[in-house]
């Protein structure tokens, strides 16, 4: 039995028949057996009725978004999380520009619906492997901020347009990801664009889900709030993003971003850690003291 597929009635029915013909003790067996025990009301068997799932079954049907994996230890295997949506490729300068430009359009109608617009954005590049030598330039750039569109810019070959560099300067959009402010500093570096507006997805979780030392990547985030896998092949994250990009490259793309902003919408809606309430209301009872 697939652990990550729900049960069904068959497989809760096939559960109980097994219990229910499951060896009982002695015991009970002559309590059954003996004509007083039929006669008593206390001894006697309990109508059937359709059995209770462990609350552990239960919890594999409905994974608890809280409960860490680690902490859980079953073993079990989680389905892999996907990009469901459109990818839109755009490798020219015309075309990214086109594609920043539609997509600023987009977000525009969505801030006056919503007031607030959140991107998951991510970056990749060519890994050197030898010491000493610099790190290459920024070549692929992801952002999406729904289920159904994520944008791949590969901006090694088209430089980063007007459009896109009003997106990414726009203080009203908050770009989502893990170690964002290490990837806005190379952006930076690379095409002396600065990112406005970040939010790190590993400094979000720590205020939500406690354990400050605890050092979250995209992956065990993804694992722990969602029970799903988020797989990271070497062969594909350590390849070469200055090339035109392959299928698996452009899913591996669209699916970070996805994850990061999709991740953001979670911990968004969790309440904050116990150590984040006390925090707070030490500082608050400071700053009472020193009025």
């Amino acid at each position: 039995m697939e652990w990550d597929q729900p049960l069904t009635d068959e497989d809760i029915q096939a559960i109980d028949a097994a219990i229910q013909s499951a060896p009982s003790s002695s015991l009970s067996k002559k309590r059954r057996s003996s004509p007083d025990a039929r006669n008593d009301p206390e001894e006697s068997d309990p109508p059937k009725t359709l059995r209770q799932l462990p609350s552990s079954l239960l919890a594999l049907q409905h994974p608890n978004p809280l409960l860490s994996p680690c902490q859980a230890n079953t073993g079990m295997r989680y389905p892999v999380m996907k990009f469901g949506g459109r990818i839109l490729y755009s490798q020219t300068s015309i075309e990214v520009e086109k594609a920043a430009k539609e997509l600023l359009k987009n977000l525009e109608l969505e801030k006056r619906e919503s007031g607030q617009v959140v991107l998951g954005l991510d970056i990749e590049w060519r890994p050197t492997f030898k010491k000493g030598v610099a790190a290459r330039k920024a070549a692929v750039m992801q952002i999406c901020g729904d289920t159904s569109h994520c944008h791949v810019m590969h901006i090694f070959h088209s430089g980063i347009p007007q459009s896109l560099q009003f997106l990414l300067e726009d203080p009203t959009l908050l770009k989502v990801g893990i170690g964002i402010g290490s990837d806005a500093a190379k952006i930076f570096k690379d095409y002396c664009i600065s990112i406005k507006a970040v939010e790190d997805l590993c400094c979000l979780a720590k205020q939500k889900l406690g354990g400050h030392s605890q050092k979250w990547g995209l992956a065990s985030l993804t694992k722990m709030l969602i029970s799903k896998e988020l797989r990271k092949p070497n062969k594909i994250r350590l390849g070469n993003w200055e090339k035109i990009l392959s299928n698996e490259q452009l899913e591996y793309a669209a699916t970070d971003a996805f994850a990061s902003w999709y991740l953001y919408q979670v911990l968004k809606g969790l309440p904050n850690s116990e150590e984040e309430v006390a925090a707070d209301k030490g500082i608050e009872e400071l700053e009472g003291v020193k009025s």
